[in-house]
């Protein structure tokens, strides 16, 4: 009995396990921002990510499931998740940035950057909730709809997230700034940390408060392009975001600031507009949703290798793209033959 319990408990957490590690694989680990080299140096990085990527993306997912709330109000709780990363975690929102490709500040003011906070909010929206969990339920079909966790599996996910946090942020602004990059530490002045936790609670109070049943009603049904124009379009949204992520890092200074941020708004805005009404049309296959999220990821894969340099980190990023790439297609063809 013992056994045949632990077995239950592990199968009904299976999905939620698996949105835990393939949340920092898809954002980090996949795409090379975290390094090959950095996992071998201190793999505890990995688990750090796992606790503060997948416990916010299963927590976002959590309260749609658990309330029947739609795409909008988890993309929400994911830019909920995003600002606590950026502003109070890591803090690189507002700390000077680590990398400067032109040796300037771009972006910049007000001890805030702004250009890299769009990027941010972007790129960890998709890639650490919307993709992971699309893929996940792709890979568990007959299960999608529910909350995969009960109070007893959330409750020691919020737990452990705390000290993962901490980790995070003492690694990277005590540790890491000082000796990696020979930059000061940074400590976020208390008027911007009661800033970003009021940014936090009104995006989580809008996601799951009063209003969520206004922002989970039914998209109005558009009927989605073509699954193939629908893959050049994600491709293209990978390519924008990219693009915003080497302005803000200062490739080409003599862009105004205003057009990455005008660029990654608009992207936004597009998404969130579109996106449910696709999915909301009887046309809606998952042709489309592979043809969009496959593409997105892969195009996302495949942009970061411009300027990436070269050694063991080209090559595990080569490797690990590869494997990720050929379990893609597989979870493809599963998806396909289940007909979700």
């Amino acid at each position: 009995m013992p056994d045949a319990a632990k077995k239950s408990w592990f199968h009904k957490a299976l999905p939620a396990i698996t949105l835990m590690l393939m949340a920092p694989l898809i954002a980090e680990v996949l795409p090379g921002a975290t390094r090959v080299s950095a996992l071998m140096g201190f793999p505890a990085i990995f688990l750090m990510e796992v606790l503060i990527w997948g416990t916010g993306a299963v927590l976002a997912r959590y309260c749609v499931r658990r309330f029947r709330l739609g795409w909008v109000n988890l993309i929400l709780l994911a830019l909920a998740l995003a600002v606590a990363e950026e502003c109070l975690i890591q803090q690189t929102s507002f700390a000077s940035l680590v990398v400067q490709i032109k040796g300037v500040e771009y972006g910049r003011a007000f001890g805030f950057n702004y250009v890299y906070f769009t990027w941010a909010m972007l790129y960890e929206a998709i890639f650490v909730v919307c993709v992971p969990v699309a893929l996940c339920e792709m890979l568990y079909p007959t299960r999608k709809d529910e909350p995969w966790l009960n109070m007893w599996g959330i409750i020691p996910l919020v737990i452990l997230f705390v000290p993962a946090s901490f980790a995070a942020w003492y690694g990277w602004n005590i540790i890491a700034r000082a000796n990696t990059f020979h930059l000061p530490s940074y400590y976020l002045p208390q008027n911007l940390a009661i800033i970003s936790a009021a940014a936090i609670l009104v995006l989580i109070g809008l996601a799951i408060g009063p209003l969520r049943r206004v922002l989970a009603a039914p998209a109005k049904p558009a009927n989605p392009p073509h699954p193939l124009l629908l893959a050049a379009l994600g491709a293209a949204t990978a390519g924008g975001i990219f693009a915003i992520e080497v302005l803000a890092f200062g490739a080409a200074p003599q862009v105004p600031t205003f057009v990455p941020v005008a660029v990654g708004i608009g992207l936004g805005l597009l998404i969130m507009a579109l996106v449910p009404r696709w999915m909301a049309s009887p046309k809606w296959t998952m042709a489309h949703l592979i043809a969009m999220t496959f593409s997105i990821t892969w195009g996302n894969f495949a942009f970061l290798f411009i300027g990436f340099g070269g050694g063991v980190d080209l090559y595990g990023k080569i490797a690990l793209d590869m494997i990720g790439v050929l379990l893609m297609i597989w979870l493809a063809i599963h998806a396909l033959r289940k007909k979700v």
